[in-house]
């Protein structure tokens, strides 16, 4: 909630505790165990951005989210919240947010497509789970295609032109570096079990324009509220790797697209990465350096990101660093690695000494959390116990036939809808095979004369030669 143009999030004991926009983009993590009010922080944040012009983009992983095209309802346990933050139930004003659905797999929203070539191959190699050697060979075949002017839009692509680097492995090696077969094969392999879970529809054209979710909507009123961007991600998730490999290749587009802006008064769009430990699972180092330079730099070009996950012991401390806004809720201590996990969070905190930190974590209730912002220095605040407002928007799913009508109304309708295949690498591979194969069997044209020892001998049919000669890797009968 918006209260002097800095985001209400919480009340403590010393009052309310705000956000403040210009400090939005320097990052945040809001951290808690199962349960705990992870999402009604999220969806705090994410309302306050969209009232202040600001679109948002976020994951919904439970469906949970999906309510923020509501407008939320009032209830006794509302009231009590709203009270425990010094808020008047009765002028709580709830409402509904303007939204749009996205869905890799368009059964909930707009088809989000990439093309092959967009992604990388340093991405695509981890969405492929392919080892050090495999990932050269695939970093290979995108200089080939580069190379040689052979677009690569999907996954027909791609596999056409592993067959390609795969029948002139020998040629390649040369001039590239080592392509094995058997890593050809490898990556084959990979992709088939990419095309079973249903990757295939990640690729393709027309692929996603960033600037669509960079969208305002208008008021009534003439006020302009931020375009809350939801990527249905219940079925990608069933594969984490693809799920936080898909959401990292958004990140990184947005970070290619927009240019530099410095420090502003509030930023360009608002990234929330819900169970962000799964970004950083197996992750290799050239990887992890890719993650690390664009959450460090995509700052400055007015993108703030904020982390979800169950503990900060889940981000790595290159990371971790970087995330100046703190939402902490409650985590359990039942072993020693929870013990430690407990630790970690609190040592990531400026001391109050109205409490201790440690401790606090483990008693907070469910809508309280442990808050620290960054102020308009850019300095960490002492941690509060605060609170969390209740959202404005509706707490919990809706209905598939609310859903098909926000759809409907949707003013991207139609934009994503339809597959284009135009003449890429598959094509024009295909069409490349298909002349070698006609000039192979295409009837050599017999010459009319030929020279032989200086002299121009003429070319007859077999009866009437008096010898034979070889031209052109064939024997010509000539007189």
């Amino acid at each position: 909630m918006l209260q002097d143009n800095k985001i209400w999030v919480g009340t403590s004991d010393d009052g309310p505790v705000y956000l403040l926009p210009s400090m939005s983009n320097r990052h945040g993590l809001i951290a808690g165990a199962t349960g705990t009010g992870k999402t009604v922080s999220l969806k705090v944040l994410a309302e306050s951005f969209s009232d202040m012009g600001v679109p948002v983009f976020l994951s919904d992983i439970k469906s949970d989210l999906s309510g923020m095209v509501k407008a939320g309802v009032r209830s006794e346990s509302l009231d009590r919240r709203l009270q425990g933050c010094g808020v008047d139930a009765d002028t709580f004003e709830y409402k509904k947010y303007p939204t749009v659905f996205w869905d890799v797999y368009a059964e909930q929203g707009h088809p989000i497509r990439a093309t092959v070539e967009q992604m990388g191959p340093l991405l695509l190699s981890r969405m492929l789970s392919l080892n050090e050697t495999q990932s050269g060979v695939m970093n290979i075949l995108f200089r080939v295609a580069r190379n040689e002017g052979y677009e690569l839009c999907d996954l027909y692509d791609l596999k056409a032109m592993l067959v390609h680097i795969g029948e002139n492995a020998k040629e390649y090696t040369l001039h590239y570096g080592n392509v094995s077969q058997a890593s050809v094969g490898a990556i084959q392999r990979a992709v088939a079990i990419l095309e079973d879970q249903g990757g295939d529809t990640f690729f393709g054209k027309p692929a996603l324009d960033i600037g669509h979710w960079l969208q305002v909507a208008e008021n009534e009123d003439g006020s302009e509220q931020g375009v809350i961007n939801i990527l249905s991600a219940d079925r990608l998730f069933n594969n984490p790797t693809m799920y936080s490999t898909f959401l990292l290749w958004m990140l990184t587009a947005l970070y290619d697209r927009l240019p530099e802006r410095g420090d502003a008064e509030k930023p360009v769009i608002v990234f929330f990465f819900d169970e962000a430990h799964l970004l950083f699972n197996n992750c290799s180092r050239s990887l992890m350096e890719k993650i690390e330079q664009v959450v460090r730099l995509i700052r400055s070009k007015g993108v703030g990101v904020f982390f979800i996950t169950q503990s900060p012991a889940d981000i790595p401390m290159t990371i971790l660093g970087q995330l100046g806004n703190r939402i902490q809720h409650a985590l359990r201590a039942y072993t020693p690695l929870d013990q430690k996990a407990v630790k970690v969070a609190a040592q990531t905190f400026r001391v109050n000494p109205a409490f201790d930190t440690e401790e606090a974590i483990t008693t907070l209730k469910t809508g309280e959390a442990l808050v620290s912002f960054l102020d308009e220095h850019g300095a960490p605040d002492i941690v509060r116990r605060a609170t969390i407002l209740p959202p404005q928007s509706y707490m919990g799913a809706i209905t598939a036939e609310e859903r098909a009508q926000v759809l409907e109304e949707s003013p991207l309708r139609g934009v994503y809808d339809h597959v284009v295949n135009e003449d890429s690498a598959y094509e024009k591979l295909a069409a490349k095979k298909e002349e070698q194969a006609a000039a192979q069997t295409q009837p050599v044209q017999a010459p009319q004369y030929l020279l032989v020892n200086g002299v121009l001998r003429q070319v007859v049919p077999p009866e009437q030669a008096r010898e034979y000669v070889q031209y052109n890797g064939y024997l010509w009968p000539i007189i």
